[in-house]
């Protein structure tokens, strides 16, 4: 007679002989003892998650978009052998959608008294500060029947970047300075520049750099070459309010400035200016001052890391007093914020003429492309609306900006692409002319 499935699973367990074996109450209660003995046996064996050792290494801090490794160590201090799935819990940001089970959940075997390593890949989706949850490990018998499962808590925090994609512009916005600065042979003379040094003068120079003192001393003509002022003071300034929030393509305006501010903050460091940052809607955001040339780029970076977009609307009167207690001295402040007209008619040129008053101001804003491509459009008549909605939006930019030009502020709006190479272009035409 063939065994049934119950009679197989009672011979396979060995807890009964194979026979001809009727069904009773006997064999049912056979069957299921020697299920729970197995169970128990099972439960015994497994190593006990409670006594293990976890610890961390690896990554602190990673620019976005790229790839962080941070390392589990598990030991297992117990006599028996670990085996266990183990997952390693972040927030969702932490990994591209769709890749979080194959990046936090791992298999892992620890002979007693012997340590593994388990390594956990983040990619992380946005900036600031990354912190582990909790370690969760199912550790099994041999049979694999039954699991015992506990939870670590072991800190660990990943500091995501910003991803600085305007360093690209670095190099050519470099030899532009060194130029202006007096390294090549173009030479610049303005009202506000430092002397550079003498040389005998060619057919096409300015009369008025001749310096007569040196020529009366020898017997050629001699001129004086300029270079643009060092030791200028820049204060980046962020404005977070609810404005910076509004997104442009796939990110918030905030990204877009503060691509921009890192790559002036850069550059200016690089011309031997001193560089402050200050990020403000009603209260103070972020505080960067008086750092070293070789210290400016990774302050700023780790100061905007977590910084976010607050749904307030910004203080412009708080703002410009804040802006001069912490420029003393006359500085070059450069104010990320919007053109929109209600902000700035009601806000910002209140207070302007305090600014302007004490420090050379540059305003930079982010323009949504989607306006211009909109302004374009013809076809039908929803296209014609959308046309017009878009040329009013763009004229009104522009009248705002025009009133800023009025009080002296330079102006600087461009998409988010073009934003950070035109506020360093714009600084550099700053500096060629002496008014910083």
């Amino acid at each position: 007679m063939p065994l049934t499935g119950r009679a197989a699973l009672i011979a396979a367990l060995g807890s009964v002989p194979v026979g001809v074996l009727e069904p009773s109450w006997t064999g049912l209660l056979a069957v299921n003892g020697s299920l729970a003995l197995a169970c128990a046996c099972d439960f015994a064996l497994a190593a006990p998650v409670r006594r293990l050792l976890l610890t961390r290494s690896g990554d602190t801090s990673v620019r976005l978009g790229d790839a962080a490794d941070v390392t589990l160590t598990v030991t297992n201090p117990s006599r028996r052998l670990l085996r266990a799935r183990l997952r390693d819990a972040w927030p969702p940001s932490s990994w591209r959608p769709g890749t979080e089970l194959d990046s936090s959940r791992h298999r892992l075997t620890v002979p007693p008294g012997e340590r593994r390593r388990v390594t956990t890949r983040l990619r992380p989706t946005r900036r600031g500060d990354r912190q582990t949850d909790r370690v969760t490990i199912r550790s099994y018998g041999p049979l694999g029947l039954f699991s015992r499962q506990g939870t670590h808590r072991i800190p660990w925090t990943l500091r995501v970047l910003p991803p600085f994609t305007s360093r690209k512009h670095l190099p050519s916005k470099l030899a532009r300075l060194r130029e202006l600065d007096g390294r090549t042979s173009v030479l610049t003379r303005g009202e506000g520049t430092e002397f550079d040094s003498l040389r005998e003068y060619v057919p096409g120079d300015d009369t008025r750099s001749i310096d007569w003192r040196a020529t009366a001393r020898q017997s050629s003509v001699a001129v004086r070459t300029w270079r643009p002022e060092r030791d200028r003071r820049i204060l980046l300034v962020l404005d977070t309010g609810r404005t910076s929030a509004g997104r442009v393509g796939d990110a918030p305006r905030l990204d877009a400035s503060l691509d921009a501010a890192l790559l002036l903050g850069a550059l200016a460091s690089r011309a031997g200016d001193r560089v402050d940052l200050l990020a403000y809607d009603r209260r103070v955001r972020a505080l960067v001052q008086a750092k070293s040339a070789g210290d400016v780029l990774p302050s700023l970076v780790n100061a905007l890391a977590s910084l976010e977009p607050e749904l307030v609307e910004t203080d412009a009167r708080g703002l410009a007093a804040t802006v001069l207690r912490t420029a003393s001295r006359r500085s070059l402040v450069v104010l990320f914020t919007t053109l929109d007209a209600a902000p700035v008619e009601e806000g910002l040129l209140p207070v302007l003429p305090q600014l302007t008053s004490r420090h050379t101001v540059l305003v930079a804003s982010v323009a949504d492309p989607h306006i211009a491509a909109m302004a374009q459009a013809r076809g039908d008549v929803d296209a014609v609306y959308e046309a017009a909605a878009a040329a009013q939006a763009q004229r009104e930019r522009a009248r705002t900006a025009d009133r800023l030009r009025r009080h002296g502020v330079t102006v600087v709006d461009a998409t988010p692409d073009e934003l950070a190479p035109a506020v360093a272009d714009a600084y550099l035409a700053l500096k060629a002319a002496g008014r910083l």
